[in-house]
């Protein structure tokens, strides 16, 4: 079950110059389904990542930045694979964990005759289970035979563990004339909040963007798009971002994102990125509904985002909008609890969708429960909180909770 998310055309998922995607079945966990995918990027491509803030995080996670900082360092070297198992996250698996993570690196390394450091691996999965690096090697061939351009789509599939459909997306702008394409994968159904969550996104494009450019812009993508969804409170420990930029279109260098071409391309960038995260909250874990909660009127973006999670984490709220049930006092419990100080009760306002619930505070005296619950049975809802405090604004995205949701978490390793 999703929320209005059907899973990609692949006609309408564009190919990358500079990029190609294999994917294999190396029989990870299960037989019989794809679980090993490899990204290949042309020399001269810039990547850079944001990863889990979790401290208990996988091996993966390690190795991955690891490698980005030696790559930093060496100005003549680059990333040039990208490597990702579903079935086994290597989390929780100690110093054999990260020995198996090199050890994918560094075989996938011999056969594209590169350095160890020029490959990233990737895993998402079960927890505390030793990572069958045999099958993955085993299987690494396959992959590598099946690379193409075109393989957008199948490798969103590729990298799926609970998710109900693929998740793709792409997008075209113009930069001084010249066509530039962006095309971005994604994985996660549950244990998703930032930061990050249990997700997997990976971002491509051919823009000639200055390498420079690149770790800040992947952080800022992020925070506006992976970093403002939430499905059950859970942060993993393998949530990865990656962005690359393989540098192919032929207009001038993008070295300010305050140009024409910079504004244009980061809007872009962004507009996909958060396709991908709302894709993963309309496929959560049980989802019937996507909620979009809005909170105005803060001193500062923080205050708002805090309010926003209360809302987005609270069980009693995703409970009742998961049963059409306007039992919206719910909402401004949360808000009072957020943890804002000095909050004024007597200044709240509350909206779903068109319909003003809360006036200064108290029942709008206009509101029928009958507008709430017609709003309630909605697929699509907006949540729109007014503290009466400030100009700051943040938005989050979550999705119901539904009994789905219990029994995929409980049945999650059968």
């Amino acid at each position: 079950m999703t929320v209005n998310l059907q899973a990609p055309n692949p006609a309408n998922i564009l190919a990358v110059p500079g990029v190609r995607l294999g994917i294999a079945e190396a029989g990870v966990r299960k037989v019989g389904r794809k679980d090993l995918t490899v990204i290949l990027l042309d020399e001269g491509t810039a990547v850079a990542g944001v990863f889990t803030q979790n401290r208990y995080c996988a091996a993966p996670v390690q190795v991955c930045r690891e490698h980005l900082k030696q790559v930093n360092t060496e100005a003549a070297t680059q990333i040039r694979a990208l490597v990702i198992n579903t079935g086994n996250a290597n989390a929780g698996t100690g110093a054999k964990g990260l020995a198996d993570a090199r050890a994918t690196a560094d075989a996938l390394a011999t056969l594209l005759q590169v350095k160890p450091q020029q490959v990233l691996p990737f895993s998402t999965g079960v927890i505390m289970e030793n990572l069958p690096v045999d099958r993955i090697v085993a299987g690494m061939p396959a992959a590598l035979a099946d690379a193409q351009a075109a393989h957008w789509a199948k490798a969103a599939e590729g990298i799926m563990t609970t998710d109900t459909v693929p998740k793709a997306f792409s997008a075209q702008v113009v930069l001084s004339g010249q066509t530039v394409t962006i095309t971005g994968i994604s994985k996660g159904a549950g244990m998703i909040r930032p930061n990050m969550a249990t997700m997997l996104g990976f971002l491509a494009t051919d823009a000639n963007i200055d390498p420079a450019l690149l770790p800040a812009l992947a952080t800022d993508l992020a925070n506006a798009s992976f970093n403002r969804i939430t499905i059950d409170g859970d942060t993993s420990t393998n949530d990865s971002f990656m962005v690359m930029a393989t540098r192919k279109a032929a207009h001038a260098v993008i070295t300010d994102w305050h140009s024409v071409d910079g504004q244009t391309l980061r809007a872009a960038l962004l507009s996909v990125a958060q396709q991908l995260a709302h894709a993963i909250v309309r496929d959560g874990e049980g989802a019937t509904k996507f909620i979009t909660i809005r909170v105005e009127g803060g001193k500062t973006s923080d205050e708002c985002r805090l309010a926003a999670y209360a809302i987005a984490h609270s069980p009693l709220v995703k409970t009742a909008f998961f049963a059409s049930d306007p039992n919206l006092g719910r909402i401004l419990a949360a808000v009072g609890y957020a943890g804002i100080h000095d909050l004024d009760q007597d200044l709240i306002g509350l909206h779903l969708d068109d319909v003003c619930v809360v006036q200064n505070g108290g029942r709008n005296p206009a509101y029928q429960e009958a507008d709430g619950q017609r709003v309630m049975k909605q697929s699509e809802i907006t949540i729109r909180v007014n503290l009466g405090r400030g100009n700051a604004v943040d938005t989050v995205w979550t999705c119901d909770l539904s009994h789905d949701y219990v029994s995929i978490n409980a049945d999650y390793r059968s």
